[in-house]
């Protein structure tokens, strides 16, 4: 076949448009053959899907074009879900400060019905009847519940007091998609993780005592939860959020993307969507109750405006809240950097007794 392809892992996309379209994946095939080649407008294509020539669908090459357009989106889509599991294994090399533990734990999660993974940071040392307040943070798109602890020196507060717990949450904004029925993330963090986390881990139970911080995706899900769960949170940290994505519209560049958004979120202008859109949450929320919100965003990214924007929403309503910036771009170098100012709001609301002078020992 002539034309071109991409191989990644072990998947593979051929694309000519004149004759066939093909995805090969470790175990799928899909193709699209033009069997009248002399006619390449008016002729037929025989379409076929599987491992087999199960069955065909013959129709005019007029509309076939729409169709090689959606295979080619759909089939990009297949062979990256192929390819995601061999994407995702990448180096573990977890940055562990002196005087902090690690421990990795899986659970099963009633929510998504399946087996589910979390990293910690505790102290090296906890009495037997103490219990300690508890930080839950949430990884971006793409990443995994170890990119905290890879990324960034975040175990450092652990080693002077805290429970860190860093789940994994997949590509799932986690939320409880609305095409997916089983992908009940918001159910699962705010739920199962914590009920398994205060079963297992010294950790203090209720509101005063936990909060919940996250960077780009998780930072989304960090203000979602924090305006639809106020009773489970005293702090909120949102670093770089993805504050804008039930907001973003179709576009062809991004055309793999908006499926899956309208898969979790529902589609444009619906209930469902607007449930889950902190930008709507932010008009019918109870500034009186909501957790203190603290944004961040990097001076050179993408996100400043949106999340400019949701600052403005939440000031005009009157919510406690706090919003930095500083010179970066959306990645772990200025998330990192960000840390140590949301830690210093942090800890004062979780009642801890170290202050500013916890802060500042942990940037050292």
């Amino acid at each position: 076949m002539r034309g071109w392809g991409v191989r990644i892992g072990g998947c593979f996309l051929k694309l000519d448009i004149h004759e066939q379209v093909e995805f090969q994946t470790a175990d799928r095939a899909f193709s699209l053959d033009r069997r009248d080649r002399n006619h390449p407008r008016d002729g037929d294509l025989e379409f076929e899907i599987g491992q087999a020539k199960s069955g065909s669908e013959r129709l005019s090459w007029s509309r076939a074009r729409t169709v090689i357009c959606a295979l080619t989106l759909w089939g990009v889509g297949a062979m990256l879900s192929a390819c995601h599991h061999e994407l995702l294994q990448q180096p573990d090399y977890p940055r562990v400060a002196a005087g902090a533990a690690l421990r990795d734990v899986n659970f099963f999660s009633r929510a998504l019905g399946r087996e589910m993974s979390y990293r910690v940071f505790l102290p090296e040392k906890v009495a037997t009847s103490q219990k300690l307040p508890v930080v839950y943070l949430l990884h971006g798109n793409g990443g995994s519940y170890k990119d905290w602890s890879n990324y960034s020196d975040v175990s450092v507060y652990s080693a002077r007091g805290l429970i860190l717990v860093m789940p994994e949450g997949g590509s799932s904004y986690y939320m409880n998609a609305v095409d997916r029925p089983r992908d009940k993330y918001e159910d699962y963090l705010t739920q199962d993780l914590i009920a398994d986390v205060e079963s297992r881990i010294p950790a203090k139970p209720g509101r005063e005592s936990r909060a919940v911080v996250g960077v780009s995706m998780g930072g989304f899900a960090a203000v979602k939860v924090a305006l639809s769960h106020p009773e489970l949170y005293i702090f909120a940290g949102a670093i770089s959020p993805a504050i804008d994505v039930p907001e973003r519209r179709f576009s062809w560049m991004r055309a793999s993307q908006w499926s899956r958004f309208r898969s979790i979120f529902g589609p444009m202008g619906s209930r469902e969507r607007e449930s889950r859109d902190p930008f709507a949450l932010a008009l019918s929320a109870d500034p009186r109750v909501t957790p203190y919100l603290y944004l961040t965003a990097g001076e050179q990214e993408p996100l400043l405006d949106p999340i400019v924007r949701f600052a403005g929403r939440i000031s005009r309503r009157g919510f406690a809240f706090e919003f930095r910036t500083l010179r970066g771009l959306h990645d772990w170098n200025q998330w990192d950097a960000q840390i140590p100012g949301c830690f210093a709001r942090l800890l004062p609301k979780l009642n801890l007794p170290f202050g500013q002078d916890f802060n500042q020992a942990a940037r050292k």
